[in-house]
């Protein structure tokens, strides 16, 4: 780890403001950041500490639903009345992410903010445009089991982590930000992330110095609240293969509400409306489910080890559908 300057800052105008200088970054939780640092991946030679933010509220809003505060941790909001009961896709995307010592840590904004657990990108004496713009991908030729199918360019396949993003992708969550300048601004989850593209070395559309200072989640979606997770072991295992689902089934046994997002497969969260506007008004029949998934799918690629992940996200698909339609069925 390099050395760096230390400073801590009592209110969201001055963090941003300090947090401006070339190469400063926040420290919260810290629970990737460190780990960057320590292998020198993420050198800052400014640390701004905004734990003494008064940011840890979650207060409803007037539209009926949820302000979070960005120093919200993992724990207190997957265990927040208000989220278990309205928003349980969201507490159930939370907890099947890291460990509870991790999640005690982590919070609201950082979550949004890790970076992939790409092999080339932790190895430092690898080449990797994310972390070296340039130096090329080996992981498209190489070890790639784990990486992205959908959003991918020739110069990065490296997969989202995050399990908490998909569910906030789902709900249509909003990010409210402040600027160095003092300025804020409003940026809806599903415009915060860049596909890697030629640039995967850009991951988010923060300014430098921009700080996440709340999320927003609109009212909650009546309808059967689920996530499914596949990964190589029941814990501390991030997706190979994940799926929040937001499910409504009529008294017809017609699809009435129908919203996706995938994690695991995608280079960002992953949501294609389309393909949940082709499940409305159906009955969720094979030959439907057939056509969603090859509609989701249709720009996937794999790069020999994560080939599977195309068919696995297809029998997960047909599983979160049919699931949500017996539910409705019993009900």
């Amino acid at each position: 780890m390099r050395r760096f300057e230390y400073s801590r800052a009592d209110a969201p105008e001055q963090a941003a403001m300090s947090a401006n200088a070339k190469d400063a970054s926040f420290i919260a939780g810290g629970t990737n950041l460190l780990d960057l640092m320590k292998l020198e991946i993420e050198t800052p030679t400014k640390l701004v500490d905004v734990t003494r933010l008064t940011l840890k509220q979650v207060e409803t809003t007037d539209e009926g639903g949820l302000r979070i505060g960005t120093l919200v941790t993992n724990s207190d909001l997957a265990g927040h009345p208000d989220v278990i009961a309205n928003y349980p896709v969201l507490s159930r995307a939370i907890l099947a992410g890291a460990t509870g010592q991790l999640r005690n840590k982590a919070t609201t904004g950082g979550n949004f903010l890790q970076r992939t657990r790409c092999y080339y990108f932790y190895q430092t004496d690898s080449p990797c445009n994310k972390r070296e713009p340039g130096t090329g991908c080996p992981a498209i030729n190489g070890e790639n089991r784990a990486l992205a199918i959908l959003g991918t360019s020739d110069a990065c396949i490296a997969q989202h982590p995050s399990d908490m993003a998909v569910a906030m992708r789902l709900l249509d969550a909003k990010i409210e930000t402040v600027k160095a300048d003092g300025s804020t601004r409003t940026i809806p989850v599903s415009e915060f992330y860049c596909l890697p593209k030629d640039t995967p070395h850009i991951e988010n559309v923060l300014e430098s110095g921009e700080l996440i200072t709340h999320v927003v989640l609109p009212a909650p979606i009546k309808g059967m609240h689920t996530y499914d997770k596949v990964r190589d072991r029941a814990s501390y295992a991030f997706a190979l293969v994940s799926c929040a689902a937001v499910i409504e089934v009529g008294d017809d046994g017609h699809l009435t509400t129908v919203r996706l997002a995938f994690g695991g497969i995608g280079t960002e969260p992953w949501r294609n409306e389309a393909v949940e506007a082709l499940l409305v008004d159906t009955d969720g029949n094979d030959e439907v489910i057939k056509q969603a998934a090859d509609l989701l799918l249709q720009d996937a690629k794999g790069n020999g080890q994560n080939d599977f992940k195309i068919p696995l996200t297809r029998r997960l698909l047909k599983q979160v559908i049919q699931r949500a339609l017996a539910a409705g069925e019993g009900a």
